[in-house]
């Protein structure tokens, strides 16, 4: 097998051109949500999928078909409901009947699951048999059925979203399916200024169509160059340091761990704060990750990972709250 190239500045630069086009395509259509747009581009760049959380009526759908748009990605978007069933997801089996001979044979009528862009809209609506159906594809790409496996497009990049917990008619995500996000993206309301601009964009004469600025031959060519990027040994073990210490009773891990988490993260969450933050990096025009990459990433990694306890919904404390005292019990090594 060939081995493949190291990046070079020359790549890094053709790439960075093309990721700016991409940021400013989805702009076209997008109103402010930088830090969610550049979330959802790490997800991407990391090969990993993306969990949106936030009220209705914030732009999550927009923001994804957008996104699919900008990409000449082929999009699906499937409304979760209580009344979903696995096949509607992954497909079902059809018996067809040979007219000419009268034989009759199965075929496999793929469901939506297979594309490259997935919007799952509202998972936490759909109870947890539904739910369930994209773990294997999520992780393994592939979909069985029938004793038959079916690989799906690349790249495939589920997006999902979910209403705040609070709300009536939810269900929480199984703690494997939370496992299989790489982010936790929350989305806010926007500024005053933002949305003073979304009100006339939406009720004016209609806006620019999103420009296709990238294929999906060059986000899979991106996805391996993050692989490439340089993380020195200190960082590296300055991530598994904090992992670890997300788990009570590690000798590393503060008091607001012990006092407030139940369960803390598994290897697969220093995998991801590992790939988010080589992917930020090249987001932001560098070949080697830094100390602030994954400070910033910390958050979005970990906190669909936390098991909190009973004394920490008690007193208002959130996993982003443990993330914090976490960074700030463990500095990064020096420079």
């Amino acid at each position: 097998m060939a081995q493949q190239e190291p990046v070079n500045a020359a790549q890094v630069d053709r790439q960075m051109a093309r990721l700016g086009d991409l940021r400013r395509a989805i702009a076209t259509a997008i109103v402010g949500q930088e830090d969610v747009v550049e979330q959802l581009l790490i997800g991407l760049l990391a090969g990993g999928h993306c969990l949106l959380e936030g009220v209705p009526g914030l732009g999550k759908t927009l923001l994804v078909r957008t996104l699919g748009e900008a990409l000449a990605l082929d999009f699906r978007r499937v409304q979760f409901t209580p009344d979903l069933m696995p096949s509607d997801i992954l497909g079902t089996e059809l018996l067809e009947e040979d007219h000419g001979t009268g034989h009759r044979s199965f075929r496999f009528q793929k469901g939506p699951v297979f594309t490259n862009l997935l919007l799952a809209d509202e998972l936490n609506r759909t109870p947890p048999k539904t739910q369930a159906a994209l773990l294997e594809a999520m992780q393994e790409k592939t979909v069985s059925y029938g004793g038959q496996t079916y690989q799906l497009p690349r790249p495939f990049f589920v997006l999902a979203t979910q209403n705040p917990l609070e709300q009536a008619g939810t269900y929480p995500l199984p703690e494997a399916q939370l496992d299989r996000f790489l982010l936790l993206v929350r989305v806010g309301y926007p500024t005053a200024a933002e949305e003073r601009d979304i009100l006339a964009r939406t009720t004016g004469s209609a806006g620019d169509a999103v420009p296709c600025v990238m294929q999906g031959d060059e986000v899979l060519a991106l996805q391996a160059m993050v692989r490439e990027v340089y993380l020195s040994e200190d960082l590296l073990g300055w991530i598994t340091t904090l992992v670890r210490a997300t788990r009570p009773g590690d000798p590393a891990a503060p008091a607001d761990v012990a006092s407030y988490v139940r369960w803390g993260a598994g290897p697969r969450a220093g995998q991801a704060l590992v790939l988010c933050a080589k992917a930020r990096a090249l987001l932001h025009g560098r070949l080697a990750a830094t100390r602030e990459d994954i400070a910033m990433l910390a958050a979005p990694v970990l906190r669909h990972r936390l098991l909190l306890s009973f004394a920490a919904e008690a007193e208002g404390r959130s996993a982003d709250d443990v993330v914090a005292a976490l960074l700030a019990h463990l500095p990064p090594p020096a420079a």
